[in-house]
């Protein structure tokens, strides 16, 4: 019997508040939160490990670090995070200990091993800065992580996605040395994934040769505004996950990525009768 696969569930951008208050006058993240946190919980089979792609807090504020990791109290499975645009790597630090042991000062770039697989996370936060950027230190550790162990299939996450999305506003605030990234990852052929944040916004595409992702948000979603039609803009949209699903086998392996939808929703129900008829 073969393997089963390897499931990281991705969740992004929950810009969570103090308590009471909601995201641009509207916006009932921490509600939206944990809505999130009880699918992950009733998912079955259960995701080896949740990814948290940036942007955990809002202004950011250590209240709304409190908050969060009271939040994800009732969260049933490992998690590890990196940060957004929106979070301050030493607030990070201080509510996540796990952060500082994987790295005193600098970018929070971290390595997971998982059975056969490796996650990679990558720190592209700029302090004080809305886009995003890969600083020469991170890049060096990428470059010597990736060939510490190239027989090992490798995903990467990151918050800033790395190619043009065509929503304008969001475009100039993306990870904006996104060459330098492609350069390391077309050397490592063991890079199977790259998925991002950021967006709030199902989004797929290629970027050196490897399929990238945008994992959608919990609570609000960036207006899907291709032509400059209007300011800046939310839509409140159904709320989703990103479950990535690596199947080990032949060299090094295959992924999938599938949206989950957060919420109620009618069903399962089968396609065939106890006679083994179509219904």
């Amino acid at each position: 019997m073969s393997p089963g696969p390897v499931l990281i569930a991705q969740i992004s951008d929950l810009h969570i508040k103090p308590p009471g208050a909601l995201a641009y006058g509207r916006v009932d993240t921490a509600r939206a939160f944990e809505r999130c946190v009880a699918a992950l919980n009733e998912f079955r089979p259960r995701p080896d490990i949740v990814v948290i792609s940036g942007d955990l807090a809002d202004t950011p504020a250590p209240e709304e670090y409190e908050h969060l990791k009271r939040l994800l109290a009732p969260l049933a499975l490992p998690f590890v995070c990196i940060p957004g645009n929106h979070d301050s790597r030493g607030q990070m630090r201080a509510a996540f200990p796990q952060l500082a042991q994987a790295s005193s000062s600098g970018a929070l770039n971290q390595r997971i091993k998982i059975g056969g697989l490796d996650l990679v996370l990558l720190d592209s936060s700029v302090p004080g800065e809305p886009h995003g950027d890969l600083d020469a230190a991170t890049l060096q550790w990428l470059d010597a992580t990736l060939a510490s162990s190239p027989d090992r299939p490798a995903l990467l996450f990151l918050h800033h996605p790395p190619f043009m999305t065509g929503i304008w506003h969001m475009d100039r605030q993306n990870l904006l040395n996104a060459g330098e990234l492609a350069a390391i990852v077309r050397r490592y052929p063991r890079v199977q994934l790259i998925a991002a944040g950021h967006v709030h916004r199902a989004t797929m595409t290629m970027f050196a040769g490897v399929a990238v992702t945008i994992c959608p948000a919990p609570n609000h979603a960036v207006d899907l505004d291709l032509g400059k039609l209007r300011a800046p803009s939310f839509k409140v949209e159904p709320p989703a996950f990103h479950l990535h699903a690596w199947f080990p086998g032949q060299g090094f392996g295959s992924v999938v990525t599938h949206q989950v939808p957060i919420g109620e929703f009618d069903g399962p129900h089968p396609f065939f009768g106890s006679d083994g008829k179509l219904l």
